[in-house]
């Protein structure tokens, strides 16, 4: 195991954890140093979590003691928070109804000589903690109104306004962009500079690197990799992660199709609530062809795809399927014209958390068919095959999809949007926290559509995977398509071409 050379802060001695019969976590052993950034990975379902939250007070271990300087970590998350450590979880743990600023300081709201909320001091906190992470966000801002991306900035930021000593940080840049992330790990390092410590999750192994001193790799419950960041290539923690070398990740690429398109549209506009409108967008996607859509935090890639299947409200010149020119569709003649849209959120949009795995994946059949009897043996058989298809890792059928892991639940919302068989279909940032084995299940699923004729959309905050899985890649910058790379078969675009149409550095003569 790899030696801390910094003033120990933090440690876990022999740490184990068990829901019920299910043991998550084996004797777990691990330092962190004064100023030290420790990146904590693994595949969904091997233990990060569970053990952040034994170190932030949120439950008892099973067996072993973690200290923090010196002293065993309280037994409750106010205690701990007192003691300075502060968890940032990967579910969202605010209040919508409330401002920005009430939700950055909630707990901690300053009072007047009669103990009264000071709202203007109130405010002036928040604006503090926000401008740590380079935001602009108002603190007098509804949060329900705002997007997601900066409900975790709020987060954040609400975590720096408790003044940690420890930040435990749970998937904080999942929903971020490129500029919120590197605003985010700029104030990490300044942390650190400070003498605080940071344990940081993530499945971006790229970030992990460029922020971590340190990996420690969690699989099965157990530390398989405890080293030194530098010299650590994402190679060796992703095989680290899954026990085994790591194949090429990404299928191999395919010619792009030649066919006529299936999907095509011509100036599709679609209203936003906040930002740039999606202007005058045309691109088209061909049977077996897979289009990937880049673009900044922003950009309205989202409301672009939902104004196409019928999600948002939409115009366009000129909309043809199959050959076909007819209006754009609404929601359900979308699904029933064979368009089908997985979403982004599959939490609040995707999935019933709280119902069994078997209605998940049967969802979309019931509501195209119309069906007002369930049928459970057939609802049965539709799960089971799904599970022999994807890969969902389940001990039971009849458990809340909720129970599951990220990457076990985002196979269920793929095989619910894929359960009716359709034609073209839209993937918004299909490998979202997920681990890396899943993603690689997931290209595997995807490559598989576009194989059997499917036009694919991919929607991705990820240059690397749009890059490995794409034919050709859209770009937006601001609501307009800022231009497609296509480049010659056999070659793939870089992430400088992308990102210089993205910025607004260049911008070319749009095909379709």
């Amino acid at each position: 195991m790899q030696q801390n050379q910094r003033p120990e802060a933090l440690r876990l001695d022999g740490i184990a954890h068990a829901y019920g019969p299910n043991r998550v976590l084996n004797g777990i052993n691990l330092t962190l140093g004064a100023g030290e950034v420790l990146a904590l990975v693994g595949e969904n379902g091997a233990g990060k979590s569970t053990l952040m939250k034994i170190v932030a007070g949120y439950l008892a271990p099973s067996q072993g003691q973690a200290r923090w300087q010196g002293q065993p970590v309280p037994a409750d998350p106010q205690g701990a928070e007192a003691a300075g450590i502060v968890l940032v979880h990967q579910e969202f743990a605010l209040i919508p109804d409330l401002s920005v600023a009430e939700n950055i300081l909630l707990g901690h709201e300053p009072t007047g000589r009669l103990g009264l909320i000071d709202y203007r001091a109130m405010r002036a906190a928040a604006r503090d903690a926000l401008r740590l992470l380079n935001s602009d966000i108002d603190p007098r801002a509804g949060l329900a109104g705002l997007p997601v991306s900066s409900w975790q900035i709020v987060e954040l930021a609400k975590a720096f306004a408790a003044r940690p000593r420890l930040l435990l940080m749970d998937e904080p840049t999942a929903v971020l962009g490129a500029r919120e992330t590197e605003a985010l790990f700029t104030r990490i390092r300044a942390f650190a500079a400070e003498g605080g410590s940071v344990v940081f999750t993530s499945h971006r192994l790229e970030e992990v690197r460029a922020i971590s001193d340190r990996v420690a790799v969690l699989r099965d419950g157990a530390i398989t990799l405890d080293r030194s960041a530098a010299g650590l290539s994402e190679h060796d923690i992703a095989s680290a992660m899954i026990g085994r070398e790591m194949e090429d990740l990404f299928p191999p690429p395919a010619p792009r199709p030649t066919a006529a398109p299936i999907l095509a549209v011509e100036g599709l506009s679609v209203p936003r609530d906040f930002g740039p409108p999606v202007q005058d967008a045309s691109f088209s996607v061909a049977p077996g062809e897979i289009l990937g859509i880049a673009g900044l935090v922003g950009a309205g890639r989202t409301e672009m795809v939902e104004g196409l299947a019928g999600l948002r409200a939409a115009t366009a010149r000129r909309f043809t399927l199959r050959g076909k020119d007819r209006p754009l569709p609404d929601a359900v003649e979308a699904w029933r014209l064979g368009i089908a849209y997985l979403t982004e959120d599959r939490k609040a949009r995707g999935l019933l958390l709280a119902e069994n795995l078997e209605m998940n994946t049967s969802l979309t059949v019931g509501a195209l068919t119309g069906g007002a009897v369930i049928d459970r043996a057939d609802d049965a058989r539709s799960y089971a095959e799904a599970q022999a298809r994807y890969s969902i890792r389940a001990a039971s059928s009849k458990i809340a999809v909720g129970q599951l892991s990220g990457g076990n639940q985002q196979k269920v919302l793929i095989a619910k949007t894929l359960a009716p068989d359709p034609d073209v279909v839209i993937l918004d940032e299909p490998t979202r926290g997920v681990d890396i084995g899943a993603k690689m299940q997931i290209y595997q699923v995807i490559a598989g559509l576009a194989a059997q004729g499917k036009a694919v959309i991919v929607i991705s905050s990820e240059l690397p995977e749009l890059i490995g899985l794409a034919h050709r890649i859209l770009v937006l910058d601001r609501g307009r398509v800022a231009g497609i790379v296509a480049p010659p078969a056999g070659n793939r675009p870089t992430e400088r071409e992308i990102l210089d149409l993205a910025l607004g550095l260049q911008t070319q003569d749009v095909p379709t």
